[in-house]
């Protein structure tokens, strides 16, 4: 149902429900995960999948790619992968005389870096600094990286041997930390019922186009958000910072990556402004690993999950008026 939509907020309402039906030919029983990802997307953000193997990020990433008609590569970070092979490096031409750049794996729209924590800090950094700025320099010369440029990162939690953990001022760079766990015993069961369980997405058709995806972006951004539901999202940054469990509060940064997509969940929903409920769909996405936890709340059984909860429940919801 959509609520009195402008003509371009109807044309990314479209292609959103386009897409997500794309992708759901692949990815079964994992909606809300879909949706969340292209949430992120549509906020101009970056997604971090931390996740056992073997459940589907990778062929997430490129059944986006195909659907969203962007050029997509991957990479599996392992400890030899040096920076330049991230951002590109120079290489002398015989013919001119002259240092002609050569592209790295994260120059292209969207850029899966599997296994990110399985790679050096240097290589960590030179990836998250093309993120935060859009660009590489490479030799004194910038190179900006296309337009829309998305960046979906995985980690295995599991097994800390030879990995390097992202700090906390970093994982600052993603939009959100989703994790798609385990199908379902149904759909499992229906997975291994297919006659072909060689997963493929060459069933996901493009529905969309570059520059359908920058219109969208704009269109998101223009959503309309009240004073209210702006306190409203201060105050839960705020009770973060004073929770006597979290040790370092949401970021301004947080704040600001929680109000963008707040915005593009109010549109999927047909809505041309944000509500509270906006606010919270993906609040623990956007938070949880911005947060510094105390070690007092493990030692007395309270999970990250629950101080979470704590948070959201002390803080008073606005009401609206639209």
């Amino acid at each position: 149902m959509s609520y009195n939509l402008n003509e371009d907020q109807k044309k990314v309402l479209a292609f959103s429900q386009n897409v997500i039906s794309q992708v759901r030919k692949v990815i079964i029983g994992k909606d809300e995960i879909i949706v969340k990802v292209l949430l992120c997307i549509l906020s101009g953000g970056h997604i971090l999948i931390e996740d056992i193997p073997g459940v589907g990020k990778t062929t997430l990433a490129l059944a986006l790619s195909k659907a969203l008609s962007l050029d997509y590569k991957r990479m599996q970070f392992t400890p030899d992968v040096l920076p330049s092979d991230v951002t590109g490096f120079s290489v002398l031409d015989k013919d001119t005389h002259e240092f002609v750049y050569k592209p790295g794996a994260a120059m292209t729209n969207l850029f899966l870096a599997d296994e990110i924590n399985r790679t050096s800090s240097k290589t960590q950094s030179a990836l998250l600094e093309v993120m935060e700025e859009g660009k590489v320099t490479v030799d004194g010369v910038t190179h900006r990286v296309p337009d829309p440029y998305i960046v979906i990162a995985t980690q295995n939690p599991m097994g800390s041997i030879g990995t390097q953990m992202l700090p906390e001022s970093q994982l600052d760079r993603f939009l959100v930390r989703l994790t798609m766990g385990y199908p379902s015993f149904d759909n499992e069961v229906n997975m291994l019922r297919s006659k072909n369980t060689n997963i493929s997405t060459d069933a996901v058709q493009g529905v969309a186009t570059v520059n359908e995806i920058i219109l969208a972006k704009k269109t998101v951004d223009e959503i309309y958000v009240s004073d209210e539901v702006l306190s409203y999202i201060a105050a839960l940054a705020n009770a973060t910072r004073k929770n006597s469990y979290i040790k370092l509060g949401l970021s301004p940064r947080g704040s600001i990556a929680l109000l963008k997509i707040s915005k593009a969940t109010a549109l999927l929903k047909g809505r041309d402004y944000v509500i509270p409920d906006d606010v919270l769909y993906c609040f623990e996405d956007v938070a949880r690993h911005r947060l510094v936890f105390d070690s007092k709340a493990k030692i007395n059984g309270i999970s990250q999950q629950q101080i979470i909860k704590n948070v959201i429940s002390s803080v008073q919801v606005p009401r609206i008026n639209k």
